[in-house]
């Protein structure tokens, strides 16, 4: 084992030392300054095996070192309706049983609150289930059409439309968000469907300071789903503390994995930036979240923005505003994840260079004083003009950072000009990342030319900073993570977006693909051989046979690297070689399944063997252990 990953776990009873300067950043005990902080959206049913809030807790460890700052909790509430939306609310004042009880919840938001994390729940306002209880008990709370029979808004078969030209609807709902304050010390509301024309601006200017004053020393912070910048101007005014730069990241999703030029992306950030200029309210950047995963053409983070997701990413979160994270992206974001039915995200794969450029990311918003939320943008000239380069920085005081992003499909060259000369720090370099964090000292003068790879970017930081060399590379060995897996795995020299389409015997077609149109489903980088080729893995949702066939593209298009026709079962492929050149059987030190591993608080040997509880971990002896699925040393 060349580098073992050490997690600071602030509710261990023994010392758990950082890796890197990334996790010392992201793990330190302070709790991190507005304007500087990274939100996260979960789905508790989708988040770990259990689904469940002391299963999600179990985890908050792992999600601080992540460098997450808050923690928005998708609706907590029971469902109906009769199609499971957590959106259709059936209480208010009540959780999901599935998820646990209002006890379970407020022991969450205790353990973060002690990891310096916030808690936002989601707040439904805008109606409720058809079957909620108080279609009975309050029937006067809901909208009527002139027959006298309640309103589906947009035609929603499975939720009714609240009046708020009713005031005490107006008092029970507000009366909602001081229970949630009450029973679980949360921090905030992520409130849903602001647009709605049905909700008066007025009812959230009156309920807004009502809530942020309800408890003396409580601060309490509203996050309204709108582009209110841009779109419901009308809200402006209505007392959010952040909204949606919703036309913003519409206007990223058509770049897909094509060369793209600098020129339109500057002129859609200009856009966000100037509507931004004006506003008292922060701003909520991102790539995805449970609407554009599921609700827009079920679209994985690749098949959104292709290769182009990596460079957009370090854009998102180095632009301006407060960054946004979905459950599931720190490790690829390659899962269409069905929040009716809380499909649950497989943490067993996990893309090395998206989780490495994610959480030094978050570090770099921790730190880095010209990444606060408003810090403006300066947009550097490139001489002679390079169409594919988009380079920036920004400044606060002494504090400057620079950005530049090559969204070229080719290696490109780019010379800055009016640079600030002397020392500078890489923290993020796209060529590296994917073997982990490192920063280097350069140093510039006023005219810097800096080369970037295919869709390569760079983030450095004006000053001299400690260097931390790249760790020694992990060498993947293809493991199947239970005995009855159906994987193929793929040794390739070149790093693309590959798929897999297979078929065979049980259904025919596209029987063994999530994703029924070509290419199929995405593989997922696992990590290098000894000698630098890259393997990617894709696990089959049949289990009882092998299909028959398949075959192995890259890039969304026809070019067939494997087109074979007796698949074998586990097996591994070689790049330009049409047999399957090893069979895989070894299962990985995790025999009792990643599922069980990741849902438990316990202490396992690297043979699998339970060796000490969460309480009885103070009789560890010093050596290597696993908990939660994550590797740990105690020294």
């Amino acid at each position: 084992m060349k580098r073992i990953l050490i997690y600071l776990f602030a509710l261990l009873p023994m010392q758990m030392l950082a890796a890197d300067y990334v996790d010392d950043i992201n793990s330190a005990a302070a709790k991190n300054e507005a304007g500087h902080q990274v939100i996260y959206e979960m789905n508790v049913g989708a988040f770990t095996t259990e689904g469940t809030f002391a299963a999600a807790q179990q985890k908050l460890g792992e999600l601080k070192t992540l460098g997450v700052d808050i923690l928005w909790l998708m609706p907590v509430y029971p469902r109906g309706g009769g199609i499971n939306s957590p959106y259709a609310p059936t209480d208010f004042q009540q959780t999901n049983p599935n998820y646990g009880t209002i006890a379970d919840l407020r022991s969450l938001v205790t353990a973060a609150h002690n990891l310096h994390m916030q808690v936002w729940l989601d707040w439904v306002p805008n109606h409720t289930a058809t079957n909620a209880t108080w279609v009975t008990s309050h029937p006067e709370y809901y909208k009527k059409n002139g027959s006298g029979q309640m309103v589906h808004p947009n035609n929603y078969s499975d939720v009714y439309q609240l009046n708020y030209d009713n005031a005490d609807l107006q008092k029970a709902m507000t009366d909602c968000l001081k229970f949630w304050i009450d029973q679980t010390d949360v921090d905030g509301f992520r409130c849903d469907y602001i647009s709605s024309k049905e909700i008066p601006v007025t009812y959230w200017q009156a309920a807004i300071p009502d809530i942020k004053g309800y408890k003396a020393g409580k601060t309490i912070t509203f996050l309204g789903e709108a582009d209110i910048a841009q779109d419901v101007t009308r809200l402006k005014t209505a007392g959010f503390d952040y909204d949606y730069a919703w036309g913003y990241q519409s206007s990223l999703v058509n770049y897909g994995s094509n060369g793209v030029y600098a020129a339109t992306l500057k002129a859609n950030a200009n856009t966000m930036l100037n509507a931004s200029s004006g506003v008292s309210f922060g701003r909520m950047l991102y790539l995805t979240n449970h609407d554009q995963n599921y609700n827009e053409s079920k679209k994985t983070l690749t098949e959104k923005y292709g290769q182009n997701r990596y460079p957009l990413t370090v854009l998102a979160y180095t632009l301006y505003g407060m960054p946004l994270i979905y459950n599931g992206q720190e490790v690829g974001g390659n899962q269409v994840l069905d929040y009716f039915t809380d499909a649950k995200i497989n943490w067993s794969t996990k893309d090395a260079k998206m989780h490495h450029t994610i959480r030094t990311l978050t570090a770099l918003k921790h730190a880095v004083p010209a990444l606060g939320d408003k810090v403006g943008v300066n947009w550097v000239t490139i001489s002679p003009a390079n169409a594919n380069v988009l380079a920036y920085t920004r400044k606060s005081g002494d504090s400057e950072v620079l950005v530049v992003l090559n969204m070229a499909t080719t290696q490109t060259s780019a010379t800055l000009t009016g640079m600030t000369a002397g020392a500078w720090s890489l923290w993020l370099n796209s060529e590296t990342i994917a073997q982990g964090v490192s920063r280097k000292t350069q140093y510039f003068s006023v005219t810097q030319s800096i080369s970037l790879e295919a869709k390569g970017y760079r983030v450095f930081v004006c000053g001299s900073y400690p260097e931390e060399e790249l760790p020694a590379p992990e060498v993947y060995t293809p493991t199947l993570e239970t005995a009855d897996e159906i994987s193929v795995f793929f040794e390739t020299a070149t790093e693309r977006d590959y798929a897999v389409w297979a078929w065979g015997d049980l259904g025919g077609g596209e029987a063994y693909c999530i994703n029924t149109s070509w290419p199929g489903d995405a593989m997922t980088l696992m990590g290098q051989t000894d000698t630098g080729s890259n393997i990617y893995k894709y696990t089959f949702t049949k289990v009882s046979e092998a299909p028959a066939n398949l075959i192995i593209s890259y890039n969304g298009g026809n070019n067939k690297i494997y087109d074979g026709v007796n698949f074998v079962n586990h097996g591994y492929y070689v790049e330009g070689n049409n047999t399957p050149t090893q069979v895989i059987t070894t299962t990985g030190i995790q025999k009792l399944s990643v599922e069980r591993l990741e849902a438990s608080g316990d202490f396992y040997d690297l043979s699998g063997c339970k060796v000490a509880t969460a309480a009885s971990a103070t009789s560890l002896s010093k050596g290597i252990y696993i908990r939660g699925g994550k590797k740990y040393v105690i020294r």
